[in-house]
């Protein structure tokens, strides 16, 4: 197929997709990395976890390539410490057999989100424990290692010291009874594990828990705040970070632990599963035999140690604070660890790191009125997604829709299924639909002379200035917004500039009575229009790539940068693809079936009271049309909530033209439910 497109720097992007060769910084320019909180390895994320951190670091990672600007995404999972050893004693398995485990279930789950990580690594390897003891050996070097003797937990039953998350017990800062030993999840506040009020041991709750001292390394957290202090000041302010735990929105540093004096910090534990504590080259280092670095030590440097497994040189990321910018997304439990501790170590160490440049912090998500409960059952975790058939791209749309910036979010079905049928099936999907089937259809897919000049298009065009000013005013606000990592909001506008283009299609009324009676006039929309699809091409990419590749597929057009303004950058003559839907409607009807799937152990067992006679009879109904009498029994619903489900995943199968003997399969198996429903309903009537 012919393709007319005007080639300029300012047109095509340059930058490759995420994990598509390696990219290293270059001096002078724009270079930005990105890190997600790193997953603990011992569970499956849910949707909150992905909004949280992971989806919205590959947002702005994306984005920043449709700048052109050299971009570095980087994740993986955090392996050692004892949320590992808890989760690998309880499955019966060794810590690095839940490992292995657990990354291949979490990169899987994000790949098929569509989440593009230059590398999603891991912490349990070679590199990480060169990096880490380095750090650690400089940290002693300099005088931020301290040794202390201090009481721990020790159970009797288990004749061993307790690691923090082997410990549970009453916060004694808010009385939370179930407070981790690290941390208690009620006031959010970092705990001592000893501090903990009737201290019980997790491997046994039978067990009795004591206190018994035990020599540890400490890294002098109160000697490095003066410099911590400046720092934060002086990088809130440069990149421009939002309020936070840590400083408010006037500059002031509100975390109570820097207020009221920063104190020396473990950074060693009594565990097997860890990075091996170096030696120092002092008296103290016998004491220290058989000790690992504590997790959180260990986890931060994870960032670097995964940048030296993409690259060897990844002190070119990571000790280049002239050129490279950092910006760092995670959920707000994590802010401390980002903004005080692991900050502190880098300036500590000695080494001109770079640091912190933007911090971007989200609240929680919660589950259609509760919370996410791996345990109940309740939500939807990992890749329980999938099996819904909603694409990834509609779930990374919502999700993103409804990002938890400012305040805690609440995931809805009905809302899920809102956004896809009324905003990107019926204002996004038709616009573009609209214009790219009229070419194909008036113009045999060949893009018509119009008249416009290749380039910028006139804001004081006579025809369409109210039109070209209206977008060029929505690409500022959205380049404003991606710049500020404002994602939502970023989003937002994307759907406003394809419901403008909606309008302009309106106004203009075009059709096939436009192109009999001012053909030039009907060929400048034509022209107008899909050179506005082209931009949002762009403009979605960060938000749902499937889709900005698929529009691209049917424009027959290069990936494009975000540009700033309105510009006829596909050129008379040039020739699109086949123009196809974008997305499906799904039905409104699989919102009690996913709410009864995911809702929760007890789910199934809730029912309506229907409200009327006729609600009576049509709830009583089963899908194959037998009518009971009676409340229906839980493996009724349960069925037939089966049934509407399976009947979703055949008609995907049909409208994606899957092989025939994979639908076949499919409707044999929808028949095989239907008659099993039948013999059921019989058998309750009995």
């Amino acid at each position: 197929m012919t393709q007319k497109i005007r080639v300029t720097d300012d047109v095509l992007r340059s930058i490759p997709d995420p994990g598509q060769g390696a990219v290293l910084p270059k001096d002078g320019e724009t270079n930005i990395l990105i890190t997600s909180a790193l997953p603990y390895c011992n569970n499956v994320p849910h949707l909150g976890n992905i909004i949280g951190s992971t989806l919205s670091a590959d947002v702005f990672s994306r984005y920043n390539r449709t700048r052109n600007r050299r971009t570095l995404y980087i994740c993986g999972t955090d392996e050692y410490g004892t949320a590992t050893e808890t989760a690998a004693l309880k499955e019966g398995i060794t810590p690095r057999e839940l490992c292995d485990k657990y990354h291949a279930l979490h990169k899987e789950t994000y790949e098929w989100f569509d989440i593009g990580f230059d590398l999603f690594g891991r912490t349990s390897t070679a590199k990480h424990t060169e990096i880490c003891q380095s750090i650690y050996l400089n940290l002693g070097q300099h005088g931020y290692l301290e040794r202390q003797i201090k009481d721990q937990t020790y159970c009797e039953g288990c004749k061993k010291f307790l690691a923090d998350r082997y410990v549970e017990g009453i916060c004694p800062h808010c009385n939370f009874i179930d407070a981790r030993g690290d941390q208690c999840d009620g006031c959010s506040r970092t705990l001592d594990a000893i501090d903990l009020i009737e201290p019980r041991c997790l491997i046994d709750k039978t067990h009795n828990v004591v206190a018994h001292s035990s020599s540890h390394m400490y890294f002098k957290l109160d000697a490095a705040q003066p410099a911590l202090e400046d720092w934060i000041k002086k990088s809130w302010k440069k990149g421009k970070w939002s309020p936070n735990a840590t400083i408010n929105a006037d500059g002031e540093i509100v975390d109570a632990r820097m207020k009221s004096g920063l104190k020396p910090t473990p950074v060693t534990r009594d565990l097997a599963w860890g990075v091996p504590i170096p030696p120092l080259g002092r008296e103290d280092d016998k004491e220290m035999g058989g000790k690992v670095l504590y997790v959180w030590f260990d986890a931060v440097i994870g960032y670097v140690s995964i940048t030296g497994e993409y690259t060897p040189e990844w002190k070119q990321w990571w000790l280049n604070p002239d050129n490279v910018r950092l910006y760092q997304f995670m959920g707000k439990d994590n802010v401390y660890f980002h903004t005080i501790y692991f900050p502190a170590m880098l300036l500590a160490d000695g080494n001109n790191w770079t640091t912190l440049h933007h911090l971007s912090t989200t609240e929680y998500l919660n589950y259609e009125g509760g919370k996410f409960s791996k345990s109940k059952n309740r939500g939807v975790f990992g890749p329980a997604a999938r099996e819904t058939g909603i694409p990834a791209s509609v779930w990374r749309y919502y999700l993103l829709s409804t990002r938890p910036e400012t305040a805690d979010a609440m995931f809805s079905w009905a809302d899920c299924i809102a956004a896809n049928n009324n905003i990107l099936l019926k204002n996004f999907g038709n616009f573009v639909n609209r214009a790219l089937k009229f070419l194909s259809a008036q113009y045999d897919s060949v893009l018509p002379e119009s008249g416009d000049a290749p380039g910028p298009l006139s804001p004081n065009d006579p025809l369409d200035a109210e039109f070209i000013t209206d977008v060029n005013t929505l690409l500022k606000d959205y380049i404003d917004a991606m710049e500020s990592v404002k994602i939502r909001l970023g989003l937002q506008t994307v759907m406003l500039i394809s419901s403008r283009g909606n309008g302009y299609l309106q106004a203009s009324g075009l059709n096939k009575a436009l192109m009999t009676e001012n053909p030039q006039r009907c060929a400048q929309v034509v022209s107008r229009a899909v050179n506005l699809i082209y931009v949002l091409s762009a403009l979605i990419y960060p938000f749902m790539p499937a889709t900005s590749d698929a529009l691209l597929l049917q424009l027959n057009a290069p990936a494009r940068v975000v540009p700033e303004v309105l510009s006829t950058d596909i050129l008379e003559g040039h020739q699109i693809g086949q123009p196809d839907h974008l997305f499906k409607n799904i039905d409104e009807k699989m919102e009690q079936v996913w709410k009864v799937r995911f809702g929760g152990d007890e789910s199934a067992k809730e029912e309506e009271a229907p409200t009327s006679k006729r609600k009576a009879k049509k709830a009583n109904a089963a899908p194959n049309g037998v009518v009971v009498s009676g409340p229906k029994s839980p493996e009724v619903i349960a069925l037939e909530a089966k049934i509407l489900e399976h009947g979703q995943v055949v008609r995907g199968l049909k409208e994606n033209k899957e092989p025939k003997d994979v639908v076949d399969a499919a409707v044999t198996e929808l028949k095989r439910l239907k008659g099993e429903l039948v013999l059921l309903e019989k058998s309750a009537a009995q």
